[in-house]
């Protein structure tokens, strides 16, 4: 892979290695980008973590993620036995009380009343195994994954233009596109590994950027053209795109002949000045699109989380066709996953549309399943959709529910309604890694899973590359693979000959060995090359790329072989609702992941936005009374959560933005998956995260503070509160209407403590018998707070000094990094402002001073726009 940034954490030497210890090869955890890792283990639980050089998808880059995922595999939290209720219990108690609950619903209701709602955090084995053991043996079609939240959209366009769900690029058309456009993708942040391919083709061939996005985010700062559009605006872009590029004569009529079916008048019809952009910008566009042929279109989440993401994808799709900008080297449409296998679950079946190995529901298809399991309830017909399946667990139609791998209290829309849901729920069943999650507080019965570093299995990242996940540390506890537990589950209701697997390698070999049907059904989907690995073959298996650079090159996999121009038409703009005026939009932070039951560990990684910000621009700010810093609270139809204001002009004028990470152990009221309706896109069943009417109003505490502290603090009720991790305890960030009393809130020791009644200051400290920090309280009601910064520092110092840790701040002071902005290296804003002020004016001479932006580069963005900041005159000065 050509140019770029450097590559991750420098290989071990040999010196460095535990003796006898080797770097085991493995694949991150995290998003869909699929990143070979080397691991080595150095401890108990302490692993060095670098990027693989030879892995395909990464070439040995990683990023900040998936550098510090050794900080993410102790034990903190851990579920490591079975529990029902809140008692431990033993794997055949378990296991025997969820098997005849299931019986007995099954017995009573029939097999729709029970449903598995599962993830793209399982390993493809894990995910094999639970569709069989749903489809094939229980006979409902009622499983589905989280990944229906993320990449359901993107699935159906596929189907509908091509045949079968296949992704008809791969990464080296990045470095090979002399256009690239990103649409609902801040790329920076969330696949900074493909930012960085990126990076390097503009670099290397001069490759043109062009972001849509109603946002400005750094990635699109970055960009050679950034089009504003209003939230849901990409169907009616991309077909006065597609009206234009007829207009011009740049139609690939040829093509459409040969390899597309169009409806009959659609393109003509398609109008050119209803683009939902200002001219200047729509202009700009098709000018970069028209010059440039060699054209890649990457879509994510701000496309697919949409009312409307299927046919926004089959726009996007729909303009690759007639141009015929598909299947051909730095060309097509290419969707981008979040998960590091909503892939692989695409693949085996974990939707609860689709059977196996891309197979549908047809008569033909299910008897060839059945057949090939030996299945004796093979289901019907399609189960429930994850937004439909909750609302059945709420109804009572579904009645056992088991959650595999996910938080769907938090990550859900309306997630209220679907806490309600779970509460609801005769039988819960979670089989989780961690013990305390917002949905396993709900179940009955929980489960312990094996967690990254622990699992074995296999993955399959965006561009259709199959990777190995390899097991680094023993098991801790009782914890077992997720397979394993269904295996043994399904012996108990008495399926044990279907699913006698002794290992991962099983698995697999059995479910290359059923593409043998999709091969004979005509997908592209085929590994049945690999139904005779042995077990030495399969632990070596290296990463391959299934279907070849461009599967669908030689036909599309309709039945007459050509692809679908899909008739799709925009909205009839927003929703009105003079009650909530506002459209709030949800997204993801760059260092933190889904619901931050790993993330959200990291010291390091909770450095970047220690809280959730709701974004929102001047304008509206100053028309809500909002204030920077402040605290407001959103509402919807849905519900209301409470975030600290980021005042910002990269926002969109009556556009919100909040993170989606929070949760209850996060924060008080900051989980931002309770204000999105719970409303689906017709075709795919995915929920629109990114457009629900929302007002907002400034929350007035009559007090602020901050907490450090070593654990855990007992919090009484406030109006708000967050928290983060740090070395060695936890910041909390409170606001209270109510008088605080610290004495509940503050462990015991030795207190330290000095007042202003006049000016509502109130500062605590608490020290143990050694002298050390265990605790520190600031409180203002008028005032400012001191940074939080060095008193986090002091919980690791073996002593403090009494005035200094009441002042806030050492007696001699010391260098202000500022905000971290390179997580990697520990940089800060003012270390990188001051190196620009002496000399540093480019992004190469920033990280030759600093090395900042030199590992996993998701901060460049950051450093260009901090650099674009300091005023003329100090470049001047330092020249």
């Amino acid at each position: 892979m050509p140019g770029g940034s450097t590559c991750s954490a420098p290989p071990l030497s040999a010196s460095e290695r535990p003796e006898g210890v080797e770097a085991i090869r493995t694949t991150c955890a995290y998003c869909g980008v699929g990143c070979g890792i080397r691991a080595t283990v150095t401890g108990d639980r302490s692993v060095r973590i670098e990027g693989d050089a030879d892995h395909p998808a990464n070439f040995g880059k990683l990023c900040s993620k998936g550098t510090h995922l050794g900080e993410t595999v102790g034990l903190e939290g851990r579920l490591l036995h079975p529990m029902i209720g809140q008692s431990r219990a033993g794997w055949g108690e378990a296991l025997d009380l969820a098997a005849d609950r299931m019986r007995q619903t099954i017995a009573e209701h029939g097999p729709d009343a029970v449903a598995f709602y599962v993830s793209g955090q399982l390993l493809t084995e894990d995910y094999y195994v639970a569709n069989k053991l749903m489809k094939g043996f229980i006979g409902s079609g009622n499983i589905d994954t989280n990944s229906r939240l993320c990449m359901a959209s993107a699935a159906a366009a596929h189907n509908r233009a091509f045949g079968e769900d296949v992704v008809p690029c791969t990464y080296d058309d990045l470095d090979q596109a002399d256009l690239i456009l990103l649409v609902g993708s801040n790329t920076a942040w969330c696949h900074p590994v493909i930012w960085q391919r990126i990076e390097a083709a503009r670099t290397a061939r001069g490759t043109k950027l062009i972001v849509i996005d109603p946002r400005r985010t750094e990635t699109a700062e970055q960009a050679d053209l950034h089009v504003t559009i209003a939230p849901d605006g990409d169907v009616a872009l991309f077909n006065a795109l597609l009206a234009e590029m007829r207009c011009r004569g740049l139609l690939n009529k040829s093509y459409l002949a040969q390899h597309c079916d169009v409806p009959s008048g659609y393109i003509d019809s398609l109008a050119t000045n209803d683009f939902g952009v200002d001219h200047p910008t729509f202009a700009a566009l098709a000018d970069l699109v028209a010059a440039y042929p060699r054209m890649v279109t990457l879509f994510s989440q701000g496309a697919n989380q949409s009312r409307s993401g299927t046919d926004k994808g089959n726009a996007i799709i729909n303009l690759h066709l007639a141009t015929g900008r598909i299947n051909r080297p730095g060309m097509g449409p290419f969707s981008i996953t979040g998960q590091p296998n909503a892939m692989g679950g695409r693949e085996v079946g974990g939707l609860a549309n689709t059977l196996a190995c891309h197979l549908g529901f047809s008569a033909e298809e299910r008897a060839d399943v059945a057949l090939f399991w030996n299945a004796p309830n093979i289901c019907a017909e399609p189960g429930l959709k994850a937004v439909d399946l909750f609302r059945a667990v709420h109804d009572g139609r579904v009645k056992f529910l088991w959650v595999m791998a996910t938080n769907p209290a938090v990550s859900m829309p309306d997630a209220d309604f679907v806490r309600e849901a779970l509460a609801r729920c005769e039988t819960l069943v979670v089989s989780d890694v961690i013990a305390d999650t917002d949905t396993a507080r709900l179940a009955h019965i929980r489960l312990p899973a094996l967690a990254w570093g622990e699992k074995d299995g296999t993955v399959t990242n965006s561009e259709r590359r199959i990777s190995r996940q390899r097991a680094l540390l023993p098991a801790p506890g009782e914890a077992r693979a997720d397979w394993a537990i269904l295996c043994d589950f399904a012996g108990r209701m008495g399926w044990s000959e279907s699913f006698a697997f002794t290992s991962p390698a099983d698995i697999f070999r059995e479910f290359a060995g059923m593409t043998a049907l999709s091969v004979q059904h005509g997908k592209v989907l085929d590994l049945t090359a690999l139904a005779g690995l042995d077990y030495t073959a399969y632990a070596e298996l290296e990463p391959l790329l299934w279907g070849g650079a461009h599967p669908l090159g030689r036909r599309f996999i309709h039945p007459d072989g050509k692809a679908r121009l899909i008739a799709v038409s925009a909205q009839s703009g927003e929703l009105a609702d003079p009650a909530y005026p506002l459209r709030l939009n949800t997204g993801r932070y760059r260092d933190q992941w889904h619901t931050m039951t790993r993330t959200g560990l990291s010291p390091t990684l909770s450095q970047h936005r220690r809280e959730a910000l709701l974004e929102v621009h001047p304008a509206d700010a100053a028309r809500y009374g909002l204030a920077q810093g402040g605290l407001a609270s959103v509402s919807t139809r849905a519900g209301k959560a409470i975030f600290r204001v980021e005042i910002c002009d990269s926002q969109r004028q009556g556009d919100l933005c909040v993170p989606m990470h929070w949760t209850d152990s996060f924060a008080s009221g900051a989980r931002a998956n309770r204000l999105p309706l719970a409303e689906t896109d017709p075709h795919s069943g995915q929920p629109g995260f990114k457009n629900t009417p929302a007002n907002v109003v400034a929350v007035h505490p009559s007090w602020r503070a901050f907490l450090v502290c070593r654990d855990d603090a007992n919090l009484p009720g406030l109006l708000w509160w967050s928290r983060s991790r740090i070395k060695h305890g936890w910041l909390y960030e409170l606001a209270g209407a109510a008088d605080l009393d610290p004495a509940g809130l503050l462990p015991d020791g030795q207190w330290l403590e000095a007042a202003d009644l006049k000016h509502g200051m109130r500062r605590i400290a608490v020290q143990g018998q050694d002298g050390a920090l265990l605790a520190a309280l600031y409180l203002t009601r008028t005032g400012t707070l001191p940074p939080r910064e060095w008193a986090s520092e002091q919980l690791c110092a073996t002593t403090g000094s009494g005035p200094e840790l009441l002042a806030g701040r050492p007696a001699v002071p010391v260098p202000d990094r500022g905000p971290v902005v390179c997580v990697c290296h520990g940089v800060g804003s003012h270390t990188i402002q001051s190196a620009a002020c002496a000399g540093a004016t480019t992004i190469d001479e920033i990280a030759k001073a600093t090395q900042a932006g030199t590992n996993c580069g998701s901060c460049r963005p950051a450093i260009v726009r901090l650099l674009s900041e300091i005023p003329e005159p100090s470049l001047e000065a330092a020249e």
